[in-house]
C-alpha cells in the first residue's frame, strides 16, 4: 500500500464546497453562516448525513461540536481532521470549512479505495471558531482545552440578546460531555493562509510550525479641552497632538525590532471630537504579534514606558493590557511529516507561522497537534473576496491524505 500513491477526487471536493457554500450564499458569492444560526444548522444536517452514508458514527458534544468516526480495525484514539463551519458576516467559502470539507474527502477516498484503517478516523466540525455571533473567537475549543470557563461561555450573548446556551439548546446540537474530544493520535487542521505570503513567493503548500504570540494593550492620552480659536499653542495639553507623537514613537521603536514583528493601531477615539474644540482625551489600541516571545516581552516593556518619555504634550498617559498569549508550537513530527508529504507529492512548500488564531491552537495544548496552508489569492479573507485556486485546495487536501496514511502504516 505504501507504494501505491493515492490521490483525492478534486472535482468532488470542488462540489462539495460548493454546496457547503449554499448554506448561506450571499449576492457577491461569499457566505454568512453565524454559529447557531439556521443556515450552520443546514450545514451540520447537510454534514451529519455525508458522514451517515459513509458509514461513520456521528456524536455531539456539550458544546455543539460534531464528531464522525470512522471505525478503525484497533482500540487506539483517532487521527481527528477538521476546523469549523460557521463564518463571520459576508466571509468567503473557503475559510473554516476547507477542513471539515477535507475530513470527508479524506475519508471517502480511503472509503472508495478499500482501505481499512487500523485506527479510527474522525472529522470534527468545531463551534463558534469566529466567535462572529457569540464571542469570544474559538469558543468552544477554548472550552475542550480547559481555557475557557463552559458556564462563563454559555451566558455570551448575541446582538440580539440570545444567550449561546439558548441558541445550543434551540438548534438541536446540544449533546453530552461524555463525547468531548479528549484524546487523539493526532489532529490536522487544513486553512486556506488568509494572508498573502503563499502566493507572493508562488508556493502551494504552507506547514505551520506556530500560531505566534501577541500581546494587546489600550493607551490612553489625557489632556485638557480648550476654545480651539483662543488657546495660545504653548498653554494646550492637546491629547490628540500627544497620541500623535506616541504613535510616531511606536512605530519607530517596534520597527525597529525585527522585520517579522507585525504591529497594529487598530482602533483610534478622540474626544469630544468636536472641530472647534481641544481634544482631551484620545484612547488607541495597539496590538502586537511574534513568534519569538522574547520579542513580544520587549514590546510589552516599550508599550509600558511610554507615559515616560517626554513627549506626550503634558498630557497625562496610562497604559492597560487587554490580553496577551504565548507563541503556540505544532508537533515537530507531524510538520516534518506534512513537509514530507507535500515534497512527495511535489508541491512546492516551505515552514511558516500564523499570525491569525485557530482551533489548532488550543487543541495542541493537550494533542499532538498541525496545521497546513494553502494560498489565500490577494491574501483576502473574512471577505466575500475570499478565493483559493481550486487545485491549490485539491493539493492540500492531498498532503493531508498523505499524512494521514503515513500514520495509520507506520
Amino acid at each position: 500500500m505504501q507504494k501505491q500513491k493515492l490521490l483525492i477526487n478534486g472535482e468532488r471536493l470542488k462540489q462539495e464546497l460548493e454546496r457547503f457554500a449554499e448554506f448561506g450564499r450571499t449576492e457577491n458569492n461569499g457566505v454568512t453562516r453565524l454559529s447557531l444560526s439556521n443556515e450552520d444548522i443546514q450545514a451540520r444536517d447537510y454534514f451529519r448525513s455525508c458522514c451517515e452514508e459513509l458509514g461513520m458514527t456521528v456524536t455531539v458534544d456539550d458544546l455543539g461540536c460534531m464528531y464522525a468516526t470512522l471505525a478503525g480495525t484497533e482500540d487506539k484514539p483517532p487521527i481527528v481532521i477538521g476546523s469549523h463551519m460557521d463564518s463571520v458576516k459576508k466571509g468567503g467559502r473557503f475559510d473554516g470549512i476547507l477542513g471539515v470539507v477535507t475530513g470527508l474527502e479524506v475519508v471517502r477516498t480511503i472509503i472508495e479505495n478499500q482501505i481499512k484503517p487500523c485506527i479510527p478516523i474522525t472529522i470534527v466540525n468545531f463551534t463558534n471558531e469566529e466567535g462572529a455571533r457569540f464571542e469570544p473567537s474559538m469558543m468552544a475549543s477554548g472550552v475542550l482545552s480547559g481555557k475557557f470557563d463552559k458556564s462563563f461561555m454559555l451566558q455570551k450573548r448575541d446582538p440580539e440578546g440570545i444567550s449561546f446556551a439558548e441558541a445550543l439548546k434551540a438548534s438541536g446540537y446540544e449533546g453530552d460531555s461524555n463525547n468531548r474530544l479528549k484524546e487523539a493520535t493526532a489532529f490536522l487542521e487544513l486553512h486556506i493562509e488568509q494572508g498573502p505570503i503563499l502566493e507572493k513567493e508562488s508556493l502551494t503548500i504552507g506547514v505551520v510550525e506556530c500560531v505566534v504570540g501577541m500581546a494587546c494593550y489600550e493607551i490612553e492620552v489625557t489632556g485638557d479641552s480648550n476654545h480651539a480659536g483662543t488657546t495660545p499653542m504653548r498653554m494646550r495639553k492637546d491629547a490628540l497632538f500627544a497620541a500623535n507623537n506616541l504613535i510616531n514613537e511606536i512605530r519607530k521603536r517596534l520597527g525597529a525590532l525585527d522585520s517579522e514583528l507585525v504591529f497594529t493601531i487598530g482602533r483610534l477615539n478622540v474626544y469630544p471630537c468636536i472641530h472647534t474644540v481641544i481634544p482631551n482625551k484620545v484612547v488607541f489600541t495597539l496590538e502586537a504579534r511574534h513568534k519569538d516571545m522574547q520579542i513580544v516581552n520587549t514590546v510589552k516593556e516599550i508599550i509600558q514606558g511610554l507615559p515616560d518619555l517626554g513627549i506626550n504634550e503634558g498630557c497625562e498617559v496610562t497604559t492597560t493590557k487587554l490580553w496577551d498569549r504565548d507563541t503556540v508550537w505544532f508537533a515537530p513530527e507531524l510538520c516534518d511529516q506534512l513537509e514530507q508529504s507535500a515534497a512527495s507529492l511535489g508541491c512546492s512548500h516551505r515552514r511558516m507561522v500564523s499570525g491569525a488564531g485557530h482551533d489548532a491552537q488550543f487543541i495542541a495544548s493537550y494533542i499532538p497537534t498541525a496545521m497546513l496552508f494553502v494560498p489565500s489569492i490577494n491574501g483576502k479573507s473574512h471577505s466575500e473576496d475570499e478565493l483559493t485556486a481550486w487545485e491549490d485546495c485539491e493539493k492540500g487536501v492531498n498532503v493531508i491524505l498523505d499524512t494521514v496514511l503515513k500514520l495509520l502504516f507506520k
